[in-house]
């Protein structure tokens, strides 16, 4: 089956991050394929939940659910430089891959990895770092790294899970930075106390998964197209960005239902393509 390819790729991405790293005008986000993006802004770089090998494929190759790549590889992992902060949102492989991590880790000895707490000592086996190093994160937390704050907030995958403390195993983060909210929910379903606690955020941009909870799949669901819109038309979030597609064959959407249901909700959104920017400026407040 042929790869839908990358908008940019490899060398040739890394070109455009590092051209646009001194801008101060604008915010630009690329998307990396499934949950996986890269914020840059005014020098300062954020890598939120990236899946960037084939770990998963090499997995579950001989099982009864193949996770079968559509979609190429948008960047290697040892090219990523200057980052300042990488997220986890859960433990799953495709938010958490030690194939990815574990080079980013080694080229960026000075990052921040954020996390939720409840998941440290699981971080800690799969990456093999210092139980310490990760910033732990629960739902109604904050944490100020550098420029960037982060907000924890719970994720439904198919519960909200809690370990024995009452920590959150699945989380959403909200990035706060100049005068931008942008929140990336990781993995969840819809639950009726999100929009409230999403609300006092006045998210400009969300990056929303789309692929769905087909229980015939065999794996914890997520958002459809339909609630990825009603919850940005709900809090009046500028533009969506949709994500969590096009990587695996048993597990993804068609965008064009998202397009399709954006546009009937007059709802603003972006789809993007592997390894594609969208930039944005916002007016100071």
């Amino acid at each position: 089956m042929e790869l839908i390819n990358a908008i940019l790729k490899d060398e040739a991405l890394v070109a455009e991050m590092d051209r646009l790293l001194p801008d101060d005008a604008q915010t630009h986000i690329w998307w990396l394929g499934q949950s996986g993006f890269l914020l840059q802004w005014k020098g300062k770089r954020v890598l939120l939940d990236p899946y960037l090998s084939d770990s998963l494929t090499k997995k579950y190759e001989q099982t009864e659910k193949p996770h079968t790549r559509i979609s190429e590889r948008v960047i290697r992992p040892d090219l990523l430089k200057h980052i300042d902060v990488v997220s986890s949102s859960h433990n799953h492989t495709d938010h958490l891959d030690a194939e990815t991590l574990k080079p980013i880790l080694a080229n960026n000895p000075g990052l921040q990895f954020i996390i939720p707490e409840a998941n440290r000592a699981f971080v800690a086996d799969r990456i093999k770092c210092a139980p310490d190093f990760p910033v732990g994160l629960n739902d109604g937390m904050s944490v100020q790294l550098g420029e960037f704050s982060f907000h924890g907030l719970p994720a439904k995958h198919n519960e909200i899970d809690r370990d024995e403390e009452g920590h959150c195993r699945y989380m959403g983060y909200v990035i706060r930075f100049g005068n931008c909210s942008i929140y990336h929910s990781g993995d969840t379903l819809w639950f009726d106390e999100l929009p409230e606690l999403l609300r006092p955020f006045s998210i400009d941009l969300a990056l929303l998964p789309i692929n769905g909870n087909k229980p015939e799949r065999k794996v914890a669901g997520n958002l459809d197209h339909i609630e990825a819109v009603k919850l940005a038309k709900i809090l009046g979030v500028k533009t969506v960005i949709p994500c969590h597609y096009d990587m695996f064959s048993f597990n993804t959407a068609n965008v064009q239902d998202f397009v399709e249901e954006a546009e009937k909700a007059g709802q603003g959104y972006r789809v993007l393509r592997g390894g594609e920017r969208f930039s944005f400026t916002l007016n100071e407040s």
